[in-house]
């Protein structure tokens, strides 16, 4: 089962998958799930969380920074520093 859930995460979009770990969250912040199926929906919840960082990261590499010459006009691209 947990190999399906994987796979599944996997084709998720984001923001499917940001959408799923929000209500997740939620659940558990209430209580009264019980405690096999918080477990459960918890390692979803990770599985989740590492799906949002690796689109997040893909999207990052593919953004890049417009650079401008002295007089404000665009001259090109180069990557984003990701850094800061």
């Amino acid at each position: 089962m947990a190999d399906n859930t994987h796979a599944d995460v996997k084709r998720l979009t984001f923001e499917r998958a940001i959408e799923e770990l929000e209500s997740i969250v939620k659940r558990l912040e209430e209580g009264k799930v019980p405690l096999e199926e918080s477990v459960t929906i918890y390692e979803r919840g990770e599985a989740l969380k590492r799906r949002c960082d690796e689109l997040l990261k893909q999207a990052e590499a593919r953004v890049e920074k417009i650079t401008l010459d002295s007089a404000g006009k665009p001259t090109g691209t180069e990557p984003l520093d990701a850094g800061g």
